[in-house]
């Protein structure tokens, strides 16, 4: 980018630019940047991600490689990079040239959310040679957005450079026509946040309804459903919260059993099941969800297809650093194209996916040596395995 057109858009900036559109700004919380031809980041009004400075960015003052894809090879403004996040890359123009771009975003939709549970850590922190641990921890903290609240934010980063584009054009004075459509924007954003905050209440409402028939079946004396609403409670309260925080192995097992007991209340005699994980192993720590997908993979498509129903075991075993869980089941097994897909790390179904994913999360925090494992899987039943590291996960 020529000096002069830097210069040019730092009298646009230094002007009137922030009082102008500080109340727009405060509204969004994902990364929006001003960036010349070259890739250099000239303003951050709101910061990217430690996870795309670190680890994607050249340095932290250059953008990504992908980023540079996109504004040199003139696409749509938005696109999705190979990591699977949403980024938004509009011109600034200066009559017909383009001089610098606004770049923003930086988020998961909900459609690639499951990429970020993909991410090979310990490769990305071997590239730039990184603390594994590091680059999980940003990782971690990448955010996932509404569909809605993307598509504003692209708005508004298409605002901002037609703002800057018409100031550099026609002068700072005629920004000020755009005050109709600044308002009309400002308005949305605002709607759509307060539509944000009463999803966040749902929830809270969800649990308090459910508390509340727990105690209409305990003055009814049906004890049963009393206990059977509490676990649903608990259940989903344990799912929703702290998504990507690590929680120790009793935890994870008393989610399960409640699971589990919740599962046998339909299944009746068709289900069994037992869990035995040492004391000693119960107090050190996993990410959460683990277990899930791997449970009720058994419960579904191992238990549930036989007339007679089974059984499922989980069960633990400390070999040093190591952790390993089992969740064994005698049902009919994975089925063979299955086993197959799993095993060459194929695209695959829903209940698939969750086991490909389960085992990208571990692979995720304790390196490649570690992760889920079809041990067995027969017309007898099946056997996964889960194996952490218990040196990493015991702080």
């Amino acid at each position: 980018m020529a000096l002069k057109g830097k210069k040019k858009i730092e009298e646009v900036l230094t002007a009137d630019f922030y009082s102008r559109y500080s109340g727009l700004l405060a509204l969004s919380n994902l990364a929006i940047m001003i960036v010349d031809l070259d890739g250099k980041i000239l303003y951050e009004f709101i910061p990217s991600p430690d996870f795309c400075k670190y680890v994607c960015q050249t340095d932290q003052h250059t953008v990504c490689p992908a980023c540079m894809g996109c504004m040199n090879g003139g696409q749509e403004p938005s696109f999705v990079c190979p990591n699977g996040l949403k980024n938004i890359a509009v011109p600034i123009q200066e009559g017909d040239a383009t001089v610098a771009y606004v770049i923003g975003g930086r988020v998961y939709s909900h459609e690639t959310e499951y990429q970020k549970y993909m991410l090979e850590i310990p490769k990305l922190a071997q590239q730039r040679n990184l603390d594994a641990e590091f680059v999980a921890k940003t990782c971690s903290m990448l955010k996932t957005a509404e569909t809605e609240k993307i598509n504003a934010h692209e708005q508004l980063c298409t605002y901002i450079a037609q703002s800057i584009s018409r100031a550099l054009t026609h002068g700072v004075k005629e920004v000020s026509m755009q005050s109709i459509e600044k308002d009309m924007l400002e308005r949305k954003i605002i709607d759509l946040e307060a539509k944000n905050n009463s999803v966040i209440v749902n929830p809270h409402f969800l649990f308090n309804t459910l508390n509340c028939i727990a105690r209409i079946a305990y003055f009814e004396h049906a004890p049963k459903t009393e206990e059977l609403i509490y676990y649903l409670s608990d259940l989903l309260r344990y799912n929703v919260q702290n998504g990507e925080s690590l929680h120790t192995i009793q935890a994870e097992l008393d989610n399960i059993e409640k699971y589990l007991y919740i599962q046998k209340a339909r299944f009746q005699s068709r289900l069994q099941y037992s869990i035995n994980v040492p004391e000693h192993i119960r107090s050190c720590r996993i990410p959460n969800m683990i277990l899930q997908p791997v449970v009720e993979n058994a419960l579904i498509h191992g238990i549930s297809p036989k007339r007679d129903g089974g059984k499922i075991d989980i069960y633990a075993e400390n070999h040093g650093d190591k952790i390993t869980i089992f969740v064994v089941d005698n049902g009919n097994g994975f089925p063979k194209e299955v086993l197959k897909r799993l095993k060459e790390k194929e695209n695959s179904g829903n209940s698939e996916m969750g086991l490909r994913i389960t085992d990208k999360r571990i692979k995720q925090y304790y390196g490649e040596a570690y992760g889920l494992e079809v041990v067995k899987s027969d017309y007898s039943g099946s056997t996964v395995s889960i194996t952490i590291s218990k040196s990493l996960i015991a702080r």
